[in-house]
């Protein structure tokens, strides 16, 4: 019975203890400050810190450096307790403009929009597609050698 008791005990007490982790990459700031505005380039960026997290959509003229801590406590939901997003925005020939540092604090709630933007992709089936493509390729021009 004893055992029992102290075991329900300890497995009470490990529910509540916290657990902290750590997610994605921030680089040092000692680093950062080694980036220099109007100068380095994508590929001096990436030599000093590696690849971003995640860039810029559409135009791919930002990279950004996402790190957060979570806390999960037993059985409570898990809460975002810091995030950092570094972003450094580069010019159209690919040079350093601007490195900013945003936090959890400065994030914003979107509100997700229902809508549902159309594709380029007709309602036909994806068989239709695969037999409708057949006349527009060109099997020589595939089989040579470049």
């Amino acid at each position: 019975m004893r055992t029992i008791i102290l075991g329900a005990i300890s497995l009470f007490v490990l529910s509540c203890s916290q657990n902290i982790q750590n997610h994605g990459y921030i680089p040092l700031k000692s680093e950062l400050k080694m980036i220099k505005v109007g100068v380095d380039t994508k590929k001096s960026v990436q030599e000093l810190i590696g690849r971003p997290s995640t860039t810029g959509v559409l135009q791919n003229k930002s990279w950004y450096y996402v790190g957060s801590t979570m806390k999960h406590s037993g059985w409570r939901e898990v809460k975002e307790i810091k995030r950092v997003v570094v972003a450094i925005r580069y010019s159209q020939s690919g040079v350093v403009e601007n490195i900013e540092e945003f936090s959890l604090s400065d994030g914003q709630d979107i509100k997700i929009s229902s809508r549902v933007t159309r594709g380029l992709v007709k309602d036909n089936t994806f068989l239709m597609q695969l037999l409708g493509s057949f006349g527009r390729i060109n099997v020589p021009e595939m089989l040579q050698e470049k």
